[in-house]
């Protein structure tokens, strides 16, 4: 039974568990839906460490929370305020780890809340304003963020927790020159090049994501642009090696999600769209029909994805890998296989990473039936032996 958290905008949090009653190209499913916590303001973001399920919530007040989750229960552990945070501004970025947590607002404010020691000072970091996404890696080692003409970057995480730090000055007095690195700053992207009449191209990044790779010394990250393009990086050159225009048809990107099969993304836009993105070509496999509105957040899981929108409704969705080879047609498609109205207009869903509850495609019962061999009833050869006398006689 696959567990989700889900966040709204009355400040509620709520375990969402899917019991999948039959497997299938269509499985039947059955939710519970259980309130687990209720604050005075809208949850803006959640996350989950799935080896020890501490949860972090990050509140539209400025205020974040560190819980552990505990069944059906989630503990408070520790609950501090961003001070930093001003109105009209937003968290852009929150992970829990086993740890601590980190958050990261769109002025640029990064801190790291150590919860798993009684000394719960925050470590904090600056970054540059108007930041619209930003993520922590796999491995923590580093993290990345793009905004409003602010490329894709890539920093160490320990060396921009280093000292309170704001990039825009420089101690030295000096000019700082345009492509220089910040302190504790790895890699950044490069502008894409200019369109056809000439002209220099916005950067618009409003989500991002971090890709698997078997080298750590390189990243490989996806973003969606206020334009509706996705691109795909690879850390060892500056350009995007990956440029696909117009996958987000309303509005631009607006969410974008690794999946969990290899070579697969969801990216949703602005209007009613959600699709399952081949990463070898950029090409839609498939979209969800039936959506009445803007998705705000996906969480994939192996058995199914779970989406939440602005028409109040969560959603369960199937989901199926890309084809084995590149440009093969797609025989199965994903589809809404139930809705759950949320009263409140949900924010943000994630899953708690629990693997073990995945559902297994044949149980021990049907290898012990597919192993058997067959063999004929002995009542059945005596009738035979029987009706062949009488025709000789």
């Amino acid at each position: 039974m696959p567990r989700f958290l889900t966040g709204d905008e009355l400040g509620n949090i709520k375990s969402l568990r899917v019991n999948i009653e039959s497997l299938g190209v269509t499985p039947a499913v059955s939710s519970e839906l259980t309130l687990l916590k209720s604050s005075g303001s809208s949850v803006a973001a959640l996350s989950i460490a799935s080896t020890s399920k501490s949860v972090a919530a990050a509140y539209a007040d400025g205020s974040l929370e560190a819980f552990s989750l505990q069944g059906n229960e989630l503990q408070s552990i520790h609950r501090w305020k961003e001070t930093r945070l001003k109105s009209e501004q937003t968290f852009v970025g929150l992970q829990a780890t086993d740890k601590g947590v980190y958050s990261c607002t769109s002025n640029g404010a990064l801190r790291f809340v150590l919860t798993s020691s009684d000394d719960k000072q925050p470590i904090l970091g600056s970054l540059p304003t108007r930041l619209c996404a930003w993520r922590l890696a796999s491995d923590q080692a580093s993290f990345a963020y793009g905004g409003e003409e602010v490329e894709l970057s890539v920093w160490d995480t320990e060396k921009a927790l280093a000292q309170d730090r704001t990039p825009s000055s420089d101690s030295s007095g000096t000019k700082r020159k345009r492509d220089s690195l910040f302190p504790g700053e790895i890699w950044r992207a490069k502008n894409v090049p200019n369109d056809g009449l000439g002209l220099r191209q916005p950067v618009r990044i409003t989500a991002l994501a971090y890709l698997p790779t078997s080298t750590p010394t390189r990243n490989h990250l996806l973003t969606g642009t206020q334009f509706g393009d996705v691109r795909r990086y690879d850390t060892r050159t500056r350009r995007p090696v990956s440029d696909w225009k117009g996958i987000g048809k309303m509005g631009g990107v607006k969410v974008i999600e690794k999946g969990i099969s290899e070579h697969e993304a969801f990216v949703s836009d602005h209007g009613c769209n959600l699709f399952s993105l081949d990463l070898r070509n950029g090409r839609v496999i498939y979209s969800y029909k039936g959506l009445a509105g803007a998705v705000t957040s996906v969480a994939p899981s192996p058995s199914l994805l779970v989406s939440s929108a602005l028409d109040r409704y969560c959603r369960i969705h199937t989901s199926f890998p890309p084809p084995p080879e590149i440009g093969q047609s797609q025989d199965n498609k994903g589809q809404v296989v139930e809705k759950l109205f949320m009263t409140s207009v949900p924010t943000v869903v994630v899953w708690d990473g629990d693997e073990s509850t995945a559902p297994e495609a044949e149980t021990e019962d049907d290898d012990v039936w597919n192993d058997m061999e067959d063999v004929e009833d002995d009542t059945d050869d005596e009738l035979k032996k029987n009706k062949k006398r009488r025709n000789v006689e």
